[in-house]
């Protein structure tokens, strides 16, 4: 059996990407109330931004139903967000390549006394008497 009230159902907005504040007061212009099993305390989550809600937007609902809304997204569920700063910064100059060990000929370094293959010949001077 379903109790019929006198007002007609009102559509449930779309509250997710907004903040805590404005999803609140969005709701509250709709005849709607909102509840946060994640933040107890609403008001406080003023600058929170709303990641899920149920019912989905665009339900019909009666009037002073609650919408329940979620600003943070579960355990394991995504919700990457920004993380900067990085800390440690990354190094400066750019890429690193990584250096030979010691008293070993780097891979592709020409072994001494022998010219590349296509590289000039070495030049020589010559003296003249005076």
């Amino acid at each position: 059996m379903r109790l019929v009230s006198g007002k007609a159902d009102v559509r449930v907005p779309r509250l997710v990407g907004l903040m805590a504040v404005d999803a609140y007061e969005t709701a509250r212009v709709q005849g709607l109330s909102l509840h946060a099993s994640d933040r107890p305390d609403l008001r406080a989550a003023v600058v929170d931004h709303v990641v899920r809600q149920y019912p989905r937007p665009g339900a019909q609902v009666p009037p002073e139903s609650t919408v329940y809304v979620w600003f943070d997204f579960g355990e394991g569920e995504g919700g990457g967000g920004i993380r900067e700063p990085r800390v440690p910064c990354p190094p400066l100059g750019g890429l690193r390549r990584e250096l030979a060990e010691p008293g070993t000929p780097e891979a592709g370094a020409p072994e001494p006394g022998v010219p590349e293959p296509g590289a000039p010949p070495p030049r020589r001077a010559v003296l003249s008497p005076p």
